[in-house]
């Protein structure tokens, strides 16, 4: 599927499409350049979650955790940008975190990739436009627990 997200209110409308898809397990692998809006779309599936207020980037912290019943459904928000290797998560303890939870991840690549999960909506977002200047466009591919679900 690919769709083009011309501005904030689009990038907002197709985050509350996944919001209303998602089940616990699910993995949302957002992959892009720095600054593509990876985290924008993060934060605009959380708040169709129900999360009212910041959402801070994981880029420090890695990890950010969102609970139920604030929110429809827990939610965990990683960013892998500065794992220099997948075995990396082992000490960050990740699978501790995902039980029953939605992973929102950030730069998948840098740990492992997420697309050999069934449960896992891979997007790439890339600029619309030489510079950006007409939005991004949203590249989403699905495993098997997806299929009839897309956004």
């Amino acid at each position: 599927m690919r769709e083009i997200l011309p501005d904030l209110a689009a990038m907002t409308a197709f985050g509350a499409r996944i919001a209303a898809r998602l089940r616990a397990g699910d993995v949302v692998a957002l992959t892009g350049g720095l600054g593509a809006g990876k985290t924008t779309l993060a934060r605009a599936i959380l708040a169709a979650l129900g999360h009212e207020g910041e959402v801070p980037s994981p880029t420090f912290t890695i990890i950010e955790t969102y609970d139920a019943p604030r929110l429809h459904l827990p939610v965990v928000h990683a960013d892998f940008y500065r794992l220099e290797h997948p075995s990396e998560l082992a000490e960050i303890g990740l699978d501790d975190y995902r039980g029953g939870a939605v992973l929102l991840a950030e730069w998948p690549d840098h740990a492992g990739g997420f697309e050999h999960e069934a449960a896992c909506l891979s997007i790439l977002l890339e600029p619309a436009g030489e510079s950006g200047e007409g939005g991004r466009i949203a590249i989403a591919r699905a495993g098997l627990d997806w299929v009839g679900r897309m956004p």
